[in-house]
């Protein structure tokens, strides 16, 4: 490693070179360079310089590339915050289960990656790792979909949604009347807490006595485009976006978003907590399903998402937006 030419990249602030210089030691495979070009990149920062951004990209980059020892080294919690997604999950997307789990030491960090590799193929013991941090089976069961996962890249990342079945308009009648439950309204928010909270996106969430067409009306379209989905695609449109941080907030993972959906169901079925058995949520596919939009999203982030429990004529809708 040329250790004069990173001292000129990093005293002059060359973001967009201090880039292509991790990216040349990456593939030359120089794990030693990156880790110094990150604490070279840290030092400077303490001395006021801008350049905490190729400092994040070097511990990605090892996340992403490096042998499992390193990469597993530069994943503990909360790292990559201000990156494209944290760095457990970065490291999962390339590194088996056996690879990684003799290096992960911080419990919620080991679980976070076992339930991401379980959701990419791998077998995990479920002794191998704290179950009480998401409280949810590592393996999906046979009623879950299977869920699309981060394909984390050296020059981006892609989130796929996975297929969606196609909406047609419909005309809404009036609006059905709220009521005051709000148990499963919050967990329907809960699913997109990072696009308000963090981000610039907006959601709201409602609860009514009638059907879904009543639900969404509260919301406040007057034609909608809507259509009935079995239990699967709506689990795997609410881990999409409860995995995500939307436009500019954190993003949380795939398997934390996994387990706000189920909080979601159980709430739906009336538990006070997710049930020991771990089939128990598939009661939800008796509700209605449906996925929805009001046929003006345009880029960005969103989820539209109402069901109804037909045996009580009560239903819910949620509506979050997050544009880029």
């Amino acid at each position: 490693m040329d250790e004069d030419a990173l001292t000129t990249l990093v005293e002059s602030s060359d973001l967009d070179g201090l880039v292509r210089f991790i990216d040349g030691l990456a593939v030359a495979r120089d794990w030693d360079g990156i880790e110094l070009t990150r604490d070279r990149c840290n030092e400077a920062v303490e001395r006021g310089k801008q350049v905490w951004g190729p400092a994040e990209y070097a511990e990605y980059r090892i996340a992403l590339d490096a042998p499992a020892a390193r990469a597993a080294a530069v994943v503990g919690d909360g790292k990559g915050r201000y990156g494209p997604g944290p760095l457990w999950e970065v490291a999962a997307s390339r590194h088996p289960w056996n690879d990684l789990e003799a290096y992960l030491d911080t419990p919620t960090v080991r679980a976070m990656v076992a339930y991401e590799r379980s959701l990419r193929g791998d077998l995990v013991d479920p002794a191998q790792i704290d179950r009480s941090i998401l409280e949810i089976p590592i393996a999906p069961r046979s009623w879950e979909p299977k869920y699309s996962v981060a394909v984390y890249r050296s020059d981006g990342v892609d989130f796929p949604e996975g297929d969606r079945t196609a909406l047609a308009w419909i005309d809404l009648p009036e609006a059905g009347t709220r009521l005051d439950d709000e148990s499963v309204v919050d967990a329907l928010l809960d699913l997109v807490k990072p696009w308000w909270d963090e981000s610039g996106g907006h959601a709201d969430a409602v609860h009514i006595a009638g059907d879904v067409p009543a639900a969404i009306r509260a919301i406040g379209p007057r034609r909608a485009r809507i259509a009935k989905v079995p239990l699967a695609e709506a689990l795997a449109a609410m881990v999409w976006a409860a995995a995500s941080g939307g436009a500019y907030g954190s993003r949380r993972g795939t398997p934390r978003g996994r387990a706000l959906a189920w909080w979601v169901v159980a709430q739906l079925l009336g538990y006070d907590e997710l049930p020991e058995d771990d089939d128990a949520l598939v009661e939800a596919e008796e509700l209605n399903w449906y996925l929805w939009d009001p046929g003006e999203q345009v880029g960005g982030w969103s989820l539209h998402l109402a069901v109804q429990d037909p045996e009580d004529d009560v239903s819910w809708a949620l509506s979050a937006v997050d544009m880029v």
